[in-house]
């Protein structure tokens, strides 16, 4: 998605750790009709052009600043791609207003936390799709079958989650890290204060007193300095690298994770296929 890629490049938004929410699990439950009505769907079935159903959204969703705000153009783009699935599958107004809800609320899931919740929304879809495949009153209903699932679940996994990470960034504060490292044995440095600020940016310096400061030789380090120096480096580095292979190993894990959780949802989908197949 270019338009995502050139919009996410335009947002930044640093802020501090305290006060974050946290990831969660959300409860699954329907959602016909929650976001688009009969008459909603009916408006934007309606559209003869992309333009017109951009304007429609915007009516009904409140964006009046898509063509400026980044955020909002984003948004626009999920909810037009989205309908413009659903009216290539032939999706009638019960099916196109859930799949446009389903979408729109792992969206939602997304982007309320800046921290890492892939397992949690790739969970929540799957209780979203199942509350619409099976038939449970009022707990579910059997709105979408075995081969809409399918090829719900392929557009979603291949368009929102492959730009998973993207989204968080565009949607949710950039949480930075301020590490401060106290060594014991060395004394603490005293911050200037005010007056001495003041002073040393007040004092004029001459052409003199510049060449002269510049040829002074340059204090040797003691080598206790040195030694110490030499193993505060050793043991910044040795931290890096096991932070960087830590790193490595939860990105591994989380990608172990959602292709076995793909590779048992195809199996799962594929036994069902064939039982139905066995019945006709």
């Amino acid at each position: 998605m270019p338009e995502l890629e050139d919009a996410v490049a335009e947002i930044e938004c640093p802020t501090s750790f305290s006060g974050l929410p946290q990831p969660r699990e959300w409860k699954a439950k329907v959602v016909v009709w929650s976001d688009l009505s009969v008459d909603d769907v009916d408006r934007l079935n309606e559209s003869l052009s992309v333009d017109h159903v951009k304007q429609v959204l915007a009516d009904i969703f409140h964006l009046d600043s898509w063509q400026e705000d980044p955020r909002q153009a984003i948004v626009m783009d999920l909810y037009y791609y989205t309908l413009q699935f659903a009216q290539d599958n032939n999706f009638n107004r019960e099916k196109t207003s859930t799949f446009f809800s389903i979408i729109k609320n792992i969206h939602s899931a997304c982007v309320e936390t800046p921290f890492g919740n892939l397992e949690h929304t790739f969970r929540y879809f799957k209780d979203l799709i199942l509350c619409h495949s099976v038939n449970r009153p009022p707990f579910s209903i059997e709105l979408f079958n075995a081969e809409e699932i399918q090829k719900i679940s392929e557009y979603t996994i291949n368009t929102y989650f492959r730009h998973f990470k993207m989204y968080k960034y565009a949607f949710t504060p950039v949480v930075r890290l301020d590490l401060a490292i106290t060594y014991q044995g060395v004394p603490v440095s005293p911050r200037p204060s005010v007056g001495d600020e003041l002073t040393t940016e007040g004092t004029e310096v001459s052409p003199e007193d510049e060449q002269t400061a510049e040829h002074k030789p340059k204090e040797e380090e003691s080598g206790a300095r040195k030694e110490l120096r030499a193993m505060i480096q050793t043991y910044l580095a040795e931290e890096i690298k096991k932070v960087k292979a830590t790193v490595e190993q939860q990105l591994k894990a989380t990608e172990d994770s959602v292709n076995r959780k793909l590779e048992d949802d195809n199996q799962a989908r594929s036994g069902r296929r064939d039982s139905l197949k066995k019945k006709k």
